[in-house]
C-alpha cells in the first residue's frame, strides 16, 4: 500500500487483481506520457483497447519523490540482493522442498507443524517469492527493449523469428514437461526422474486444493499415451525452429551488419533472463507444493481434512493451536466457491463497476477486457486480430478447449483455441498446427512456447473463444497477428 492512496491489489471472485493505475500514475506526475508505461504493460497484459482510459491518481511530484521513490529504491535493492545468490537457491531448492515435505508429512504435533510454518516454511516462501519477482523483472526489461528495437529495425515477423530461440542450447523450464515426455519414450529419462523434475508443474499451479500431476500416478501415463497417439516429434519441431532462427539471423546480419554485434549481445542477454524467469517460476511453484503438503497435514492432524482449504492461513494456525472458530465459515465459503467456480475466466483488465455474473451471461463478452464506461464492442467481418505471437501461416480446423483436461479431444493438425494458456497446456502444443488465445501478449506463456516450437500463434484476440467454434476453418497468420475466418 502506498501511503495516502488506495491498496495495490484486490480480489475479484477469488482471482487476484493488481491496481495498475497506481504504478502507471507515477509517469504523468513526472511529466512522462502515460502511453510509455501502457505500451510496456501491453507486452505482458495484452492489448489495451483504443479509447480505454486508465484512471490516473493525482500524484504530485512531491509525493512521488517523498513517498514513492524510497519504496522504489527499497524494491530495487531487494531485487539486487535476491539476484546475488539466485543460482545457489535454484540449485538447492528441489532438495530443500523434498526434505521439508517429508518432515511435514512425518509431523504428528500441531505445535511442531505451527513452528515449521512460522520459523521455516513462511520465511522461505517469501524468499522464493522475491526470486520469482526478480527473475520476471530482469526478463521483462531485457525482452521488451530487444523486441522494440528489432521490430523498429526489421518488422514484427522478423523480430519474432529472432526471439524464437531463447532456449539456446538448453531448454526453457516451461518446455520441460513436453520435452521430458519425449525423453521418457526414448529411454533417456525415467518416469521417476520426470516426476521429480516436472511433477510439480501443471495447469492449476496456484490452486492449493487441487492435486498436482506428481500426486497422480496415472497422469504421466495418460500424457505418454496421448503423445504417442498424436505421432508428434518435439525434437523435430525444435530443430526445425532453430534452423529457421539461424536463417533469420543470417538475413538480419547481412542487412544490418553494423547492428549485428549489438543485437547478438541483446539476444544472449534476453536468453539468459528467459532461463532465469522460467526457472524462478518453476522453483516457486515447487515451494508452493510444499505449502499444499503443509495444508494437507494440518487438515489431517486437526480433523478438518479438506475443509482446511477454506480457511485463511491465520485461521489454520489458530486451528492448530486449538481455536477452531474459523471452521464456522467453511459452509458459506464452500457455497461461494462453487458460484465462483462456475464463472468463465474473468477479463485480464477490468475498469469500473463489474458484475461477473451479469458479464458471464453475455454471449458476446470479451475475455481480455471489461470497461464499464465504454459501449460493448461489436465484432464484425470475418477476422480476428491480436498480437503476433509466433510467425507462420497455416490453414486448419478449429478446436476450442475450455481447459487442458480436455486435451484428449485435440487432434494432430487442428488449431487450438483457448481463453488463455499456461505451462499445463504445454504438452498439447506439439499437436496443434497453430494456437489462438483470447488473452495473451508477446511475453505471455503461449507466445514464448509457440515461438520456441515454431508453431504459428496469434494471442490476445479478446473474443476468439466466443466467435469461433470447433469445426470452423481459419487461416492463422502468426507473423502479423491476424486470424481469417473462412467458414463456420
Amino acid at each position: 500500500m502506498i501511503s495516502g492512496f488506495r491498496i495495490m491489489s484486490g480480489n475479484i471472485c477469488g482471482r487476484a487483481y493488481t491496481n495498475i493505475s497506481l504504478p502507471v500514475s507515477i509517469f504523468p506526475a513526472l511529466g512522462i506520457p502515460l502511453d510509455i508505461s501502457l505500451d510496456k504493460l501491453s507486452q505482458t497484459l495484452g492489448k489495451i483497447p483504443e479509447g480505454m482510459e486508465f484512471p490516473v491518481y493525482p500524484y504530485s511530484r512531491w509525493h512521488v519523490f517523498t513517498k514513492i521513490t524510497p519504496s522504489i529504491f527499497r524494491f530495487a535493492k531487494k531485487v539486487k540482493t535476491t539476484l546475488e545468490d539466485i543460482e545457489q537457491y535454484l540449485a538447492d531448492n528441489p532438495d530443500w522442498c523434498a526434505r521439508m515435505t517429508k518432515r511435514i508429512q512425518a509431523t504428528s504435533s500441531c505445535e511442531e507443524l505451527c513452528s515449521i510454518w512460522s520459523d521455516e516454511l513462511w520465511p522461505y516462501t517469501c524468499r522464493s517469492w522475491w526470486g520469482l519477482i526478480a527473475g520476471g523483472r530482469k526478463f521483462g526489461d531485457a525482452s521488451y527493449k530487444l523486441n522494440k528495437e528489432l521490430t523498429k529495425l526489421s518488422g514484427t515477423e522478423t523480430a519474432n523469428a529472432l526471439m524464437s530461440n531463447l532456449r539456446g542450447k538448453s531448454g526453457l523450464a516451461s518446455l520441460g514437461p513436453v520435452i521430458g515426455i519425449s525423453q521418457v519414450l526414448q529411454g533417456t529419462m525415467s518416469r521417476e526422474e520426470y516426476l521429480k523434475q516436472y511433477g510439480h508443474r501443471g495447469p492449476h499451479e496456484f490452486e492449493l486444493s487441487l492435486p498436482h500431476p506428481g500426486e497422480d500416478s496415472k497422469w504421466l501415463e495418460i500424457q505418454i499415451e496421448e503423445y504417442e497417439r498424436s505421432d508428434t516429434n518435439v525434437e523435430q519441431l525444435l530443430n526445425r525452429q532453430r534452423s529457421q532462427y539461424e536463417a533469420a539471423w543470417e538475413r538480419f546480419e547481412q542487412k544490418y551488419p553494423q547492428k549485428a554485434k549489438h543485437i547478438k549481445k541483446q539476444i544472449a542477454k534476453a536468453s539468459e533472463y528467459a532461463h532465469l524467469r522460467e526457472e524462478t517460476r518453476s522453483e516457486f511453484v515447487r515451494v508452493y507444493r510444499v505449502i499444499r503438503a503443509f495444508a494437507l497435514r494440518a487438515g489431517e492432524i486437526s480433523g478438518a481434512r479438506s475443509d482446511v482449504f477454506f480457511l485463511y492461513m491465520e485461521e489454520v494456525q489458530r486451528l492448530l493451536a486449538g481455536d477452531g472458530a474459523g471452521m464456522k465459515h467453511v459452509a458459506a465459503r464452500k457455497e461461494t466457491y462453487e458460484k465462483y467456480l462456475a464463472l468463465p475466466p474473468l477479463p485480464t483488465l477490468i475498469r469500473g463497476r463489474f458484475d461477473p455474473f451479469q458479464w458471464a451471461n453475455n454471449p458476446e463478452r470479451r475475455v481480455d477486457v471489461f470497461d464499464a464506461s465504454m459501449p460493448p464492442v461489436v465484432e464484425e467481418g470475418n477476422g480476428l486480430t491480436g498480437f503476433a505471437g509466433a510467425s507462420g501461416r497455416v490453414e486448419g480446423t478449429v478446436r476450442v478447449l475450455n481447459r487442458p483436461e480436455e486435451g484428449n479431444h485435440l487432434q494432430s493438425g487442428e488449431i487450438l483455441v483457448a481463453s488463455t494458456t499456461n505451462v499445463g497446456w504445454t504438452p498439447l502444443f506439439p499437436r496443434a498446427a497453430a494456437i489462438i488465445t483470447d488473452v495473451g501478449a508477446p511475453l505471455s506463456h503461449a507466445a514464448i512456447v509457440a515461438r520456441e516450437l515454431g508453431i504459428p500463434a496469434v494471442v490476445g484476440c479478446g473474443n476468439a473463444t466466443t466467435r469461433l467454434k470447433t469445426g470452423d476453418r481459419v487461416i492463422v497468420d502468426g507473423g502479423h497477428g491476424i486470424v481469417q475466418i473462412l467458414k463456420g
